[in-house]
């Protein structure tokens, strides 16, 4: 048998890199019945069969991470991109992209693009709120070549999802570090300023330099009501170190007395917009219980 990365799967078929070429390649019938579905980044094993060289997954190894959206397996980093302007980004979307990928425990970047829109203070104020958090933020320029090396060093030799809405140039900026990846890029509709769907698959490119990255279709919504409301809190960073310095055990951080969090909040040492993002989730959370 053959080793290999799934790197695209389209209308069940599923192309397997094997490091000197890519065959496309079926799945057994077993992994159906196991209820069990191939993603792109699964390590596979594959059996070649007819004259065509088409494929057969056998094998699919144990998965070091599992992302629900994007469907995709053992990727280690995440780019979170937001446009800085056209589309100006959504606060509460990007919390929700870095809990999805604080809960697979891997590495975050953030990313905003099109820094050359805005004033440095504009940029500023948005890279202070996730820095004091503790993430990794860049900001990037297609047009002015702003920051892109500093992207492309954080991209070598690991399996990054580049993760985020439509139309604030994830596929611009992974043209711009390796312009033979050929991505196709849109414009932000200036009727509804998102961009328009131009990933239609999500596809696993591997870059000159090292590493594989992960273009993916762009959303402007993303549900998180698998996480309960006992562990949400655990995914916001920042209020790791007041967590149990509560009144009460159970603390939910809403309308407790003696609640840390909330005093934390009152002292600016936790931000408000995040602290509002919270509140929306574990909202969303109980609606989705009661139902």
């Amino acid at each position: 048998m053959n080793s290999g990365i799934i790197v695209k799967g389209i209308g069940g078929f599923y192309y397997v890199d094997t490091g000197d070429k890519i065959f496309e390649c079926r799945a057994r019938g077993k992994f159906r019945k196991e209820k069990v579905t191939p993603l792109v980044g699964d390590r596979v094993k594959i059996t070649i069969q007819g004259a065509k060289g088409q494929g057969v997954i056998e094998e699919i190894e144990e998965r070091e991470t599992e992302l629900i959206r994007p469907p995709v397996a053992n990727v280690n980093h995440a780019v979170i991109v937001f446009a800085a302007q056209k589309p100006e980004p959504n606060i509460s979307l990007l919390n929700r992209f870095l809990i999805l990928a604080e809960t697979q425990e891997i590495d975050i970047t953030i990313c905003f693009n099109k820094v050359d829109l805005i004033q440095n203070q504009e940029l500023s104020t948005l890279v202070d709120v996730y820095e004091n958090i503790g993430y990794q933020v860049i900001g990037t320029s297609t047009k002015q070549s702003i920051g892109l090396k500093d992207l492309s060093e954080k991209l070598m030799d690991k399996i990054t999802v580049f993760a985020g809405p439509s139309g604030v140039g994830k596929s611009s900026l992974l043209n711009a570090i390796q312009p033979n990846l050929r991505l196709q890029t849109g414009e932000v509709s200036s009727k509804i300023d998102r961009g328009k769907h131009t990933t239609r698959h999500v596809e696993l490119l591997q870059l000159d330099f090292g590493g594989w990255v992960l273009d993916t279709p762009g959303f402007s919504s993303l549900s998180l009501d698998f996480i309960n409301e006992e562990e949400l809190q655990y995914f916001f960073k920042e209020f790791n170190r007041f967590i149990g310095a509560c009144r009460f055990n159970g603390c939910r951080h809403l309308s407790e007395p003696d609640c840390a969090i909330k005093t934390a909040l009152k002292e600016k040492q936790i931000d408000q917009s995040r602290y509002e993002s919270y509140t929306q989730l574990i909202d969303e959370i109980l609606q989705t219980r009661r139902y």
